[in-house]
């Protein structure tokens, strides 16, 4: 009988451990969590601070017992693993329940995750400067807000966290800020879409400060101020930092396990390390990108859940390979839908790819039947018509239109297809 040790819950753990059980009964699989909660909605995190989402236990999918009932798997939480001795195939676990102890396997699966940035800012450990990643930090946030003492909040960072963040303290009656050090919001997009809907955020009320960055923190006790780069200063009850994440894998180091020049971990298509044996998933790993083949890395949970599933099946001896990601994503903004798949202009030009770009909007429906609204849509394509990317904004229909494209790009189809 094989044991299989899981590092990890969440999107990527949680998925390979199902996804094993179904694949071997008889196999002993162990899995580790450092937190609490195996498996939740990350997603569904800011709308519960919002309020969209009221009850709370509608955002955890598994729970240990749940698991244990269900698949049969040995979960600990509270257990997080402090080092990993690749010769000899044993795992050091520092437990809130049994201590540091030793566990043995016979294939792992590394599935860390990763942690919210926190740069060296002068004045980042204040206790109102606060970060989401995952159920606890949501509770932290919410509790907060709940209190009635915020009255102002700032959001450092305009990607999907710190966007859906904006609208949803604004959504509680809160005077919002939202500071990006970019010159526009949400990256995946090129300046022409972000600008749709930085103008819905504008028009809802929230403060937009772009091309900006934190310069330092300052806690005054009842309230904390945001000092700019460009000199101006923001004062607030409650900033949520949202500028990125880093991978938990510090405790890889001097394992052997190859890891990248962010950390990542490296693996090859079947999800596997430079270790045999040892296969990584997640927010944590390389991946490669799908339409330009470079290494890159997106922490998204569609991603993380199929390389789960992928590092199951080969552990049980079905060869399955991971092609890449292509970060499809969407997001609400308020009243506006944008979603996103492959890459945009900025980042062909990066890489020094010609292409070109159509823009087009067309009705969500049928013109004549009521409720119609335009959608923009741009698709940028190479010269030979192949699809390295959309983007589309809107009221309707977004998310079907880009899920079309990225099913065409995934099976490498054409503009002509």
């Amino acid at each position: 009988m094989k044991k299989v040790v899981i590092v990890g819950g969440v999107a990527g753990g949680a998925s390979a451990a199902a996804r094993l059980r179904r694949l071997d009964e008889e196999a002993q699989i162990v899995m580790l969590e450092k937190d609490s909660y195996i498996s939740f909605a990350n997603c569904g995190l800011p709308y519960h601070i919002g309020e969209t989402i009221k009850d709370r236990d509608r955002l955890i999918v598994q729970t240990p017992s749940s698991m244990k009932e269900r698949f049969n798997i040995d979960v600990r939480i509270n257990s997080e693993v402090i080092s990993v001795d690749t010769k000899n195939k044993v795992i050091e676990v520092n437990s809130k329940d049994r201590g540091i102890y030793k566990e043995s396997y016979d294939k792992l699966i590394l599935s860390p995750g990763a942690r919210a940035l926190k740069p060296s800012i002068v004045g980042i450990d204040s206790d109102k400067i606060l970060t989401l990643r995952n159920i606890p930090d949501m509770d932290k946030i919410k509790a907060f807000v709940d209190s009635g003492s915020v009255k102002d909040a700032v959001v450092i960072g305009g990607g999907y966290v710190g966007v859906e963040m904006a609208e949803n303290l604004k959504n509680r009656g809160l005077n919002v800020t939202l500071v990006e050090a970019a010159p526009h919001i949400l990256a995946p997009f090129d300046t022409d879409m972000s600008v749709v809907v930085e103008k819905e955020l504008y028009d809802n009320g929230v403060n937009l400060v772009l091309n900006d960055g934190v310069k330092a923190f300052e806690d005054n006790g009842d309230y904390v101020e945001t000092l700019l780069a460009s000199g101006n200063k923001l004062k607030s009850q409650l900033v949520i930092l949202s500028i990125g994440v880093v991978p938990e894998t510090s405790f890889l180091k001097n394992t052997g396990i190859e890891l990248g020049k962010k950390g990542h971990i490296i693996v090859n298509d079947n999800m596997e390390t430079n270790i045999e044996g040892i296969f990584a998933v997640g927010d944590a790993v390389e991946v490669v990108d799908f339409v330009n083949k470079n290494k890159t890395a997106i922490a998204l949970a569609g991603p993380a859940n199929k390389q789960g599933r992928i590092a199951a099946d080969n552990i049980c001896g079905i060869k399955s390979t991971f092609k890449g990601s292509e970060g499809t994503a969407i997001i609400k903004v308020f009243n506006v839908t944008a979603a996103s798949t492959g890459n945009n202009e900025r980042t062909l030009k990066r890489l020094g790819i010609p292409y070109k770009v159509v823009v087009v909007h067309p009705a969500s429906h049928a013109s004549y039947y009521p409720a119609s609204h335009p959608v923009s849509i741009k698709l940028i394509f190479g010269d030979d018509g192949k699809i390295f990317g959309a983007q589309a904004v809107g009221y309707d229909g977004v998310d079907k239109r880009i899920d079309v494209i990225a099913s065409t790009i995934r099976l490498n189809g054409t503009v002509y297809d």
